[in-house]
């Protein structure tokens, strides 16, 4: 690893210093109006319970503007704290009607929501927030990047942990060559398929497939409007609140749930962009349902000067690389293979391996500034033009990648990927897992 940057890296620190602090022009770095310094922003958000209640109270100084959900039982507690804001189940209609109401739009809904509803506001000049992972396909995400440096608006995905100061000094001890040259990369999640949370009362009960019963829709709940794109099926409560995370036609398992949290680091660290090759095994493949473990390989091209790496990431246990040693209890970890040694990076800590070799190693002096915050680069950026860490451009290649590891385990084979074309080369019935058609009257 050397401490020469290439462009990309050096726009995104760069993106980071900025942050809450540069005006560019009567537009800023973004092509849409700017606010005043002082002035709110109107944001109309898309989803209002679960994560929708979580970043409206993480953007609490600013106004909301409009509130929609398909779940009135969700969204109830967020309505009534609102009672003179303007309610909707469909983002279309509110989006429609709003218009000229709102200056940003937050998108917390399922994943297989977030790309319509995101291209849906950017087409109309908004700023956008979206949860991760950015989209459900690989194709969503290229759009989506293409759609923001177009439209030239704020846009940042829901990463917070980039925001983090210890990935910062993680990054720049890597860069500064302390373990030499890194050529491949373990990453792992000990933690399975839950994320720290108790699965549904239904999950047990549904098993592989999907159920057979089909009770009424509740009344509170518009059952058309919560499919959206997806191809339409019966009502069930195994899919809500969250368990819609396990179904292909919704979310992408843990992988899509939290994989954009944890591929950031890396991504950002070794400048990836588009794998060559990704192939991925785990827990036995399922048409419906995600697996609860899997092992994925990505193969990159050398980046400048930074050479071809490869990359396995171990979904629900440890890397074999460290057996017997400390970090192999840590339950998320980054584990980076130098020339020189080791650096293994948690979301707390970092440490250099062996450790006996690193004991008098002094860290860079500091050259990677720290975030005003994740949701304050947003607003900064909406008000003066400011950058963003998450930004459309930089999430949306991540996301790409993070997808591509559930499209070769759907394949079932090893894939050649060529990114430019958003295109497998060698396994044609993949491609169907890259991009899905949209139901009938929804579009990207």
């Amino acid at each position: 690893m050397t401490n020469r940057m290439t462009r990309r890296k050096m726009l995104h620190d760069t993106a980071l210093a900025g942050a809450g602090a540069v005006i560019l022009s009567s537009r800023g770095l973004y092509g849409a109006e700017k606010k005043s310094p002082n002035e709110k922003l109107n944001i109309a958000y898309v989803g209002s319970g679960g994560r929708g209640a979580a970043n409206i109270a993480q953007l609490k100084d600013e106004n909301v503007a409009a509130l929609c959900d398909v779940d009135q039982v969700r969204a109830a507690a967020t309505f009534e704290k609102y009672p003179d804001v303007r309610k909707f189940q469909d983002y279309r209609k509110m989006l429609d009607e709003m218009n000229k109401e709102i200056d940003a739009v937050v998108v917390s809904a399922p994943n297989h929501i977030h790309a319509p509803a995101s291209a849906m506001a950017m087409r109309m000049g908004k700023h956008v927030y979206c949860e991760k992972p950015l989209t459900h396909s690989v194709y969503e995400s290229r759009v989506l990047a293409q759609l923001a440096a177009e439209k030239k608006v704020a846009t940042q995905m829901g990463t917070q942990m980039h925001a983090s100061g210890n990935y910062r000094r993680a990054i720049e001890v890597l860069r500064s060559g302390a373990i030499g040259t890194a050529r491949e990369l373990d990453m792992w999640a000990a933690g399975g398929a839950t994320h720290g949370e108790a699965p549904t009362p239904y999950s047990t009960k549904v098993g592989k497939g999907r159920p057979a019963d089909t009770p009424p829709v509740p009344p509170t709940l518009n059952w058309d409007l919560w499919i959206g794109p997806a191809p339409m099926r019966p009502y069930h409560p195994c899919y809500l609140p969250r368990e819609w995370h396990f179904w292909w036609d919704f979310g992408g398992g843990e992988l899509g749930n939290v994989g954009c949290h944890y591929l950031d680091m890396p991504f950002w660290a070794l400048d990836l962009r588009n794998p060559t090759a990704v192939e991925a095994e785990g827990d036995l493949l399922n048409p419906e349902r995600t697996p609860a473990r899997m092992t994925i390989k990505y193969e990159f091209a050398a980046r400048g000067e930074l050479p071809p790496l490869k990359f396995t990431w171990y979904w629900g246990r440890s890397s074999p690389r460290i057996k017997g040693q400390k970090v192999e209890e840590w339950p998320l970890c980054y584990l980076f293979v130098g020339d020189k040694g080791l650096m293994a990076v948690s979301p707390q800590k970092f440490v250099l391996l062996p450790e006996d070799k690193f004991a008098d190693y002094k860290p860079p002096e500091k050259s990677i500034p720290d975030s005003i915050g994740h949701w304050a680069e947003w607003v900064a950026a909406c008000r003066t033009g400011s950058p963003t860490g998450c930004h459309f451009g930089y999430s949306g290649p991540m996301t790409e990648t993070v997808l591509l590891g559930n499209v070769a385990f759907r394949a079932g084979k090893k894939l050649d990927w060529d990114g430019p074309n958003l295109k497998v080369t060698n396994c044609p019935e993949a491609q169907q897992f890259v991009r899905r058609e949209y139901r009938s009257a929804w579009t990207l």
